[in-house]
């Protein structure tokens, strides 16, 4: 799989682009602030639906104008796809021109995995964050996922939503087991679909890390949820009532899932170093390259948005050495040299192509 040709109008602080990219390690350098992440973002856009840095749809759109526009024109092993994307004050895409209906259609079509600076925020930050690299990972691979997740979500704003009405419209409390029964089927699903990722993580990343750390550390991955089993569930919400109703919102649930991550036994949030941190995420990320590939039978393109600058020299070679199948974007601020590359020069809101030095 790889991206043959980005177009970009009025997106961000590109007026017009068109660049064609190659199959193999392409590469945007220039100063900070001048649109290399821009043209990472529209790429993300087209393959999840939203941004990675924003949720509103007027800062993707060039100053003074009032629409945007991206075309993707990209090439799985079977076929050639175009995805198109417009935007004002909502998004609509295109998929080889058949305008689609839900948010949910285009993922799939392009499959990618984004490393960033942001990336420790997995480790480091909210267990939202984790729960969100699980998300996107596998609403990728799994269209069902999205629709329960979507689904767990909705019913859970109509019981947070009854439950401050039982609190200060005195409604009935044994209403409550309507939504019980509705968020346990939900989160049931959501649950099988995360532990069977973790796992699938597990099965991959302790190999992968073997060869970085040069054997000396072993990765555990925890999965920490309400969710034990159906009947388990219902009845920790049952049991849950009383104090929901004081606090106006659902306590348990999978929407509270998080998991823990050790190197040799140690929480690697808490004793981490950040050469041991930086060496967790390569890992992961790469992890995720390789069940993606075991999921469709091609590597997804790779996003690495100033992900490089994060590494030495001996874990750069050895990362590039791991992606040698795969199609990359790199974003940096210096122009790095090798024998198989297409590099362009970034500079406000313009694009030009360099070197193109491939040793086939």
């Amino acid at each position: 799989m790889y991206i043959k040709k980005i177009k970009l109008k009025n997106f961000r602080n590109y007026e017009n682009l068109e660049i064609n990219l190659e199959n193999k390690i392409n590469i945007f350098y220039g100063d900070n602030a001048q649109g290399k992440t821009n043209i990472l973002e529209a790429i993300y856009l087209c393959a999840l639906g939203k941004s990675f840095r924003t949720k509103k749809e007027k800062e993707l759109i060039l100053f003074s104008k009032e629409n945007s526009f991206i075309e993707i024109i990209y090439q799985k092993k079977d076929r050639e796809g175009k995805i198109n994307l417009e935007i004002n004050n909502k998004k609509y895409f295109y998929l080889n021109n058949i305008k689609l209906k839900k948010l949910s259609e285009i993922l799939g079509n392009i499959n990618i995995v984004l490393f960033s600076p942001d990336d420790i925020n997995i480790i480091k930050g909210v267990p939202e964050n984790r729960r969100k690299f699980l998300n996107i990972m596998i609403s990728q691979l799994r269209p069902n996922y999205v629709y329960n997740y979507n689904l767990y979500l909705k019913i859970l704003e109509q019981r947070n939503n009854y439950l401050r009405q039982i609190k200060f419209e005195n409604k009935n409390k044994e209403l409550l087991e309507i939504w019980n029964q509705q968020l346990t089927i939900c989160a049931e699903n959501v649950y099988n679909y995360r532990k069977e990722f973790i796992e699938k993580i597990l099965n991959k990343i302790n190999n992968i890390h073997s060869k970085i750390t040069e054997e000396k550390e072993k990765i555990n991955i925890k999965y920490i949820s309400n969710f034990k089993s159906k009947e388990e569930f219902l009845k920790e919400l049952k049991e849950s009532e009383d104090i929901d109703i004081q606090k106006g919102y659902t306590t348990k649930g999978i929407h509270r899932d998080d998991f823990e991550i050790y190197i040799n036994n140690n929480k690697l949030n808490i004793y981490g170093s950040q050469g041991q941190i930086r060496s967790f995420i390569l890992s992961l990320k790469l992890s995720e390259l390789e069940i993606i590939y075991d999921e469709i039978g091609e590597y997804p393109i790779l996003l690495l948005d100033d992900f490089m600058s994060e590494l030495d020299e001996k874990r750069r070679i050895g990362f590039m050495n791991s992606v040698k199948d795969a199609q990359v974007l790199i974003t940096c601020t210096d122009k790095l040299v090798d024998n198989m590359w297409i590099t362009f020069n970034v500079k406000n809101g313009h694009v030009d192509k360099l070197i193109k030095n491939f040793s086939n």
